[in-house]
């Protein structure tokens, strides 16, 4: 795998996806709080005889750049199926197809900001518009060793 440095940003169309969620308005300060809510969502999907699909998501919208100001965060573990009739404290959604421009951070999240630098670079250069919906998806979530986690990043673009 190329160092995030030598990665070259893609467009891409991710298909839609089911997700069992947790929502909430937070600020960057603040995520660090959140680390509760993967073990939880895994939790209720097994608890529920949910497939799970995928590595945990974090979707952040409204997010614009400014570490100080509060946006919507969605903790989300992609699923096979959507639960119709679920009464419980989590959410389920299907989304829609979602155009982007993605890179696979490696390495600390510390340093993922010159990540998200790349994106804005390229969607200039490509003339696209961010549309305030970014993803990030833990591919390996490392809390000992952070610079064996990789992320893929999705930024949101029309």
């Amino acid at each position: 795998m190329k160092s995030t440095a030598e990665q070259i940003p893609a467009l891409r169309n991710v298909k839609p996806i089911n997700f069992l969620f947790y929502r909430t308005e937070t600020t960057i300060g603040e995520l660090n709080k959140l680390f509760w809510v993967a073990p939880e969502l895994f939790k209720e999907a097994v608890v529920n005889n949910l497939t799970i699909t995928g590595p945990i998501h974090w979707h952040y919208v409204g997010f614009m750049g400014d570490a100080t100001k509060p946006f919507i965060l969605e903790i989300s573990l992609p699923v096979a199926e959507v639960l119709a009739d679920y009464d419980g404290k989590f959410h389920f959604k299907r989304t829609e197809e979602f155009k982007c421009i993605s890179i696979r951070h490696e390495g600390n999240w510390l340093e993922i900001p010159a990540s998200y630098e790349k994106l804005m670079e390229y969607i200039k250069k490509k003339s696209l518009l961010p549309v305030g919906v970014n993803r990030e998806i833990y591919i390996n979530a490392d809390f000992n060793f952070p610079e064996a986690n990789s992320t893929e990043i999705q930024l949101g673009v029309v």
